[in-house]
């Protein structure tokens, strides 16, 4: 019954991709057989990764390393620039993870790094993609008013600033909304799992703000970086 539930819930995703032209609705079919196909991996491996606390830190840098790459792609850089993606993700991720595990807030054990640090990544990953495309972009369609500003005397790095600051810091905005709402419409996974877990209801909404707020100065030093690459043109599809 459970692939009979994913199948028809894929099917819906792609029809409703392809009906309305949003994109192609193999997209929908070959995420979600990524999903289960690495799932599956990750699930086998992880056993042997939380014995060892040296596995543990590889399997973090792998995290790590996918979601560079993976936001690189998704901005359209080239390879040459994926080091400076890199630097984002890390300039928003490294703080956070060591702030809560260098204070022992969350403690430094494999059953604890692993899930942390991968939903700081991943909230970080997509926030850094939504952040460079949408700056690129201002800065594509608004080269007219970028070449103005220099005609008024602005520095190449101030005037790329004022054209794509505002609309790359809505990549803020998923973050915002979710911390805003917890709770009232959403029970994040964090808060569910300590409490299927055996946690009280305070415990598991004490961890779920902490990965809440965590997550949102991840996301939020990561698109200022992000930003600031942009405009000093680290970070260019060129």
């Amino acid at each position: 019954m459970l692939a009979v539930v994913l199948a028809v819930l894929v099917a819906a995703g792609a029809l409703a991709v392809w009906l309305g032209r949003l994109g192609p609705g193999w997209a929908v079919v070959t995420a979600a057989g990524r999903a289960v196909a690495q799932l599956a991996a990750v699930s086998l491996l992880i056993t042997a990764v939380l014995r060892s606390g040296w596995w543990t830190g590889l399997f973090v840098l792998l995290m790590f390393t996918v979601a560079a790459v993976t936001s690189a792609r998704r901005v359209g850089l080239p390879l040459g620039r994926l080091p400076w993606i890199a630097v984002a993700l890390a300039g928003g991720v490294l703080p956070v993870l060591a702030l809560v595990l260098g204070s022992g807030v969350v403690p430094l054990e494999p059953i604890a790094v692993v899930p942390i640090a991968g939903i700081v990544i991943g909230g970080t990953m997509s926030a850094t993609s939504q952040a460079a495309r949408r700056a690129l972009d201002e800065l594509s369609t608004r080269h007219g008013e970028y070449e103005a500003a220099l005609a008024l005397g602005f520095l190449p790095r101030a005037a790329a600033l004022e054209i794509c600051r505002p609309t790359a810091g809505q990549a803020l905005i998923p973050a915002l909304d979710q911390t805003r709402t917890v709770g009232l419409v959403t029970l994040p996974g964090a808060y569910v799992g300590v409490l299927l877990g055996g946690a009280s209801p305070v415990q598991a909404g004490v961890t779920q703000v902490l990965v809440l707020i965590g997550l949102l100065a991840a996301e939020a030093i990561a698109v200022l970086v992000t930003v600031q690459l942009v405009a000093a043109g680290l970070v260019d599809r060129g």
